[in-house]
Order: C-alpha cells, then structure tokens, then sequence
C-alpha cells in the first residue's frame, strides 16, 4: 500500500531526495538494527537506477529477463516477493516511498535470495517518466492510499496524465492491474482508465472484479480490510495492440 502515500523528501540513508514530493508518512516506527543494515547492505544493490532505466529495465538485470513487471507501492512486499519468487525468469521493478516497507521486503529479499527484484524507495511516477515507450509487460497498483476526503482526492496517484503514462510504458497486450477495498477509489479508476482507449476493461461478467485474478497473492493488508468487513475489488486492464 501507499504509492502516493509518503512524504519523499529524504532517501534510505537520509540523504536529501531530488524527487517529487508525495504525501504522507515516509516512515514508521524506529527501524531494527538487521532493517537498518539490511537497508545499508541491500538496497544499494538492487536499488533502480533510474538513469539507466532510460535504456529499458531489462537493462537492470544481468540476463534479459523473459517479461518485466511494475508494482508501485508495494507495502510491505508481500504481492511484489511472492511473483519474484515464482518467476525467477521474469524482472520485477518496485516502488515504494514508506521505509519501513522496503526494510520489510529487504527481509524477504535476503531470505529468498531474489535476483530477479530492481527497488526503489520513492515515487513510482518517477520511474514511468523514465521508461522507454511500451518497455514493460504488467503494471500493479495494489491498495494505494485512498485519500477520501473530498479535498484530498488530488492526492490520489491515478488521474488522466498517470494513465496515460500507463498506456505509453506498457507493451500491447500487456495489463494494468488495480486493486482496492475502497468502492469510490475503484469507481475513480474505472473513470479515468475507460476513457483512455489505449485500454479494454477485461471483466466480461459482474462478478469479474470481485474475484482476484489467477496467481494472485494476498497481502496483510488485504487480509486485514477482509476481517474488517471491507469488499476488495480487481481490476484488469488490457493495453490495446496497434
């Protein structure tokens, strides 16, 4: 969660961030000694470098991977973890600006040995600004902050000029996928994606966008809206061909 949550003024290691600023937290509760030397050790390896990026992300890997994924704000990398884990032919970009997120999936990281996963703590608007034209095979966005407040829905990472990048880094044939627990963020969504005509909405049924799509792994967060009585929504958009 909180790809449009965080405020982004400083980088992992407290350097000050050129990057734009985001709202929100940028970070939580005093991370643990093996977070913070995780952080030290890590990230710098597998962080995203984004002038690099500008050649393509398979750029990032040491083999070029069969397909390339985005998840901007991955939480606490529960979701971005678990494909890496099970396509270790496939590249996965992640972006989050909450640090005690990436220390969490830094943790997961070093455990499972991913080679496959390129990090960055910041703004995921930051790394589609720098792709090549259609470079990438999915995009997630998965629980972003919902902002509900009428004042604050500005805030909210998907408007006109966010999908429109979509359209531009995702190949044809590709997808946007979102998910939300919230019905006026998914309503949102679905106001500014439909009108793109670079994408097709894919549920062909009702209950389409009430059931997660296939390989879909649950986050704690996920499962914490479900306790609490909230109804997710998944969204599958498809880039259209040429």
């Amino acid at each position: 969660m909180s790809p449009d949550g965080a405020s982004d003024d400083q980088n992992a290691t407290g350097a000050a961030s050129p990057r734009r600023k985001i709202f929100g937290r940028a970070k939580g509760k005093a991370l643990r000694p093996a977070q913070s030397q995780r952080l030290a050790d890590i990230l710098p390896r597998i962080e995203i470098d984004l002038e690099r990026l500008k050649a393509g992300p398979a750029a990032l890997f040491p083999a070029a991977p069969k397909r390339v994924v985005l998840e901007i704000g991955f939480g606490g990398g529960e979701h971005l973890a678990a494909m890496a884990k099970s396509e270790p032919e496939s590249g996965f970009l992640g972006v989050e600006p909450f640090l005690n997120g990436v220390a969490k999936l830094l943790r997961q990281v070093e455990a499972d040995n991913l080679q496959n996963l390129r990090l960055l703590r910041g703004d995921g608007r930051e790394v589609l600004a720098r792709l090549p034209d259609a470079s990438l095979d999915a995009v997630y966005l998965l629980y972003p902050d919902p902002w509900p407040k009428r004042r604050q829905r500005k805030r909210r990472i998907v408007d006109a000029a966010f999908v429109a990048e979509l359209a531009r880094v995702i190949r044809p044939g590709g997808e946007f996928r979102f998910a939300s627990d919230i019905d006026d963020y998914v309503g949102w969504t679905l106001a500014r994606v439909l009108p793109n005509r670079d994408f097709q909405w894919l549920a062909r049924k009702d209950a389409d966008w009430r059931e997660p799509w296939a390989g879909w792994h649950r986050t704690r967060y996920e499962a914490k809206a479900i306790r609490e009585g909230r109804v997710p929504s998944y969204l599958r958009f498809m880039k259209r061909g040429a």
